[in-house]
């Protein structure tokens, strides 16, 4: 599987040093960067050297949950924060996992176990690739291709999606975060209409009372992306 690189941000220094120590200790990873805040770090990661990043919530200047938009999709984020009522926030920038401080060396662990997963299952879908008109994707052990234009809608589920088509009896789960597939998808033809689903736009056939048709499928949609569909349809 190999080394997985690590990041640690956090204005702590006391915190920044426990993190990085644990890093340090875990077979398998490597500290190839730690920081006392998102601006000192963001050269680095945007440069996508980084497999997983240790990220603190509340920090000076940039916040920990701003910086995350900032974090390539093939950076996995965990955070690392003394606050719990910062976890939506982290579920809507596609954090791995939320570690409340002081975080246990187990709890660390359970993270970076999650870090592996992810990096597995990219290892494993070496066969994925975007040629064209189609999509191959892996999926229970074996490669399924697919026609783009076929596909209805995605929903992401934390670490997997499940890909709706009309190729398909059923979904297909792969493993893959939701952001990743969003970046390889036309945004002429696709769009993320909430946090857990991107659209085929050619595929809807109503929108009303927070929701959106797609020929038998029904699909919600957030306020925050409502307006912009709706003026997409309307051709704007």
């Amino acid at each position: 599987m190999g080394i997985i690189r690590c990041c640690v941000i956090d204005d702590e220094p006391l915190a920044l040093k426990l993190i990085s120590s644990y890093v340090s200790r875990t077979s398998g990873l490597e500290l190839a960067g730690a920081y006392l805040s998102a601006e000192e770090a963001s050269e680095a990661i945007t440069g996508g050297r980084f497999d997983a990043v240790f990220l603190d919530i509340q920090m000076p200047g940039v916040s920990g949950v701003e910086f995350a938009k900032t974090v390539p999709s093939s950076t996995r984020i965990i955070f690392v924060t003394a606050y719990s009522d910062y976890a939506v926030e982290g579920f809507r920038v596609n954090a791995i996992d939320y570690l409340l401080k002081p975080v246990s060396y187990d709890e660390f662990v359970s993270a970076v176990n999650r870090v592996r997963q992810w990096k597995k299952g990219l290892d494993a879908l070496s066969g994925r690739d975007l040629q064209g008109d189609y999509l191959t994707v892996k999926s229970e052990y074996r490669l399924v291709r697919l026609k783009i234009s076929d596909i209805v809608y995605i929903e992401g589920l934390k670490d997997y999606i499940k890909i709706y088509s009309i190729q398909q009896p059923r979904p297909v789960l792969t493993l893959m975060s939701l952001k990743t597939l969003e970046s390889m998808l036309s945004p002429q033809s696709f769009m993320r209409i909430h946090r857990s689903y991107i659209v085929n736009v050619d595929r809807i056939t109503s929108i009303a009372r927070g929701r959106v048709t797609l020929g038998d499928a029904a699909v919600p949609v957030s306020d925050t992306y409502r307006q912009q569909l709706i003026d997409r349809l309307s051709g704007q």
